[in-house]
């Protein structure tokens, strides 16, 4: 996968939805996005995370288990937290706005630890676009986006589908 980015298209800033997102015409297969958003993980973060999601894992709520019984010592940031901050933090530079539907999440890694207090950066690939088979008004683009801490360790991973709006016809 590139890690290469596509030179930034003034005329394609300016056809941006007017929340900000990309239609699907202004995805460049092979394209990285380098997301400007950053965020500071927290123990409230993990902890509202994990018990709104009815997740009683003590691996990631209890820090007396996490440092007397496992190897990390400390609790571990809940994965579908990653997953989903990873994502969120993509949208304003890419969808907001011009998401139809997500249509499907795949190869989700989480190739290294991520712990509180710990802060994410993302990238995102745009790996693939076809055009709707079902709808001449959208697309569908992958994406690939990848979530480092601030050593620059990759602490998570996935391949996602979106449903793309095409720019409306004037």
């Amino acid at each position: 996968m590139s890690e290469a980015t596509v030179a930034v298209d003034p005329a394609r800033e300016q056809r941006r939805h007017a929340r900000g997102g990309l239609y699907f015409e202004d995805f460049v297969v092979g394209e990285t996005i380098q997301h400007r958003l950053t965020r500071t993980v927290t123990q409230m973060d993990n902890m509202l995370f994990s018990n709104m999601t009815l997740n009683p894992q003590p691996l990631h709520i209890d820090a007396h288990f996490c440092a007397t019984e496992t190897e990390w010592g400390q609790p571990l940031m809940n994965s579908l937290f990653t997953l989903g901050l990873m994502i969120g933090i993509s949208v304003n530079d890419t969808t907001v706005g011009t998401t139809i539907a997500n249509l499907g999440m795949t190869d989700v890694r989480f190739p290294a630890p991520l712990f509180e207090g710990d802060t994410v950066r993302c990238v995102t690939e745009v790996a693939a676009k076809r055009e709707s088979r079902s709808r001449p008004d959208a697309g569908i683009v992958d994406f690939v986006h990848r979530a480092f801490k601030q050593d620059g360790t990759l602490v998570a991973e996935c391949r996602r589908q979106a449903f793309m709006r095409k720019q409306p016809r004037a």
